[in-house]
């Protein structure tokens, strides 16, 4: 997630020369086909780039509103779940108390495993909204549990369903009473909102024909520019065009890049920052004494 106020003319650059030389190269070619080939045979009304241009500002406008709240959707569920988590791990802290015949060490470890349990649910969710290959979850649960959840294709839900079998037993051995349970299942349930969301928007589609004929629109109005403006400026219609089509490739390009928010790339949602932000919040509460480092932005400019 970019995180800096001001963006650099470098990375813009770095950003968009692929576009920029292809715009002039294109324009180039309009402007010679001008004035050597069809300036004879046709006149390109000015009126066509004119209602062309408007029409797709509009349409790139819509396009990136949408992208936009995708993106702003994603950013509010994993703030949510910052907070249920928070809240989850308040909970287990504050809830559990010990039944008789049970040790204040085992009232302990009650707690920490349903607290790295979650912990290893978020980095299990992380890994399969960015399609990583990590296995970071696996830190925070026991072999056993490993083994449950390995053979399941949603290794996420099968960790919230270990959670909540766990939950049952403890309400069964009195670790919590019924009122308690009933509190802390609605924080699971809530869990599983949150994980269903994230997958609803990682799983559909922007429809493509919005990006296709986008590009289309914007090249043929970039190149009926060129034509129109070859007789009036002559060579600098090349210019004026390039200007044009850049200025509406890269527009275009910036929603395209908040379409996939969970993707690990600068304009995407920082679940690295965020997961690990939850983590040092959850093992403080334990009061563990192995915290691990906050993550760190890239040159000051964004957070993965």
């Amino acid at each position: 997630m970019i995180i800096t106020k001001k963006i650099k003319v470098k990375r813009v650059l770095i950003g968009t020369w692929k576009n920029g030389l292809l715009v002039i190269l294109v324009c180039t070619l309009s402007f010679f086909f001008s004035e050597y080939v069809f300036h004879e045979v046709v006149e390109l009304p000015a009126v066509i780039p004119t209602i062309l241009g408007t029409a797709l500002a509009f349409f790139i406008g819509f396009n990136n509103n949408q992208a936009y709240d995708r993106w702003w959707e994603a950013r509010k569920i994993w703030g949510a779940l910052v907070n249920d988590s928070r809240s989850w791990a308040r909970q287990i802290n504050s809830y559990l108390s010990l039944p008789d015949g049970q040790t204040k060490d085992e009232l302990f470890e009650k707690k920490k495993t349903a607290i790295f349990r979650h912990i290893a649910f978020l980095y299990a969710l992380k890994g399969n909204l960015r399609n990583e290959k990590k296995n970071d979850y696996k830190k925070y649960i026991s072999q056993q549990d490993i083994e449950k959840v390995e053979g399941q294709s949603n290794i996420h839900n099968a960790i919230l369903n270990l959670q909540s079998g766990e939950l049952e037993t403890l309400r069964s051995d009195n670790w919590i009473d019924g009122f308690r349970f009933i509190e802390l299942n609605k924080m699971l349930i809530r869990f599983s909102d949150e994980m269903g969301k994230s997958e609803r928007i990682k799983n559909t589609v922007f429809p493509p024909t919005y990006n296709f004929y986008t590009r289309v629109f914007t090249w043929i109005l970039m190149i009926s520019t060129t034509f129109v403006i070859t007789n009036m400026v002559g060579s600098w219609s090349i210019f004026y065009g390039a200007l044009i089509g850049y200025i509406f490739i890269t527009i275009q390009s910036i929603g395209q890049a908040l379409l996939k928010p969970f993707e690990a790339v600068p304009t995407g949602i920082s679940l690295d920052q965020i997961t690990r932000t939850i983590e040092i919040n959850l093992l403080e509460t334990l009061g563990e004494s192995e915290i691990p480092e906050p993550i760190v932005s890239v040159n000051n400019e964004y957070v993965m």
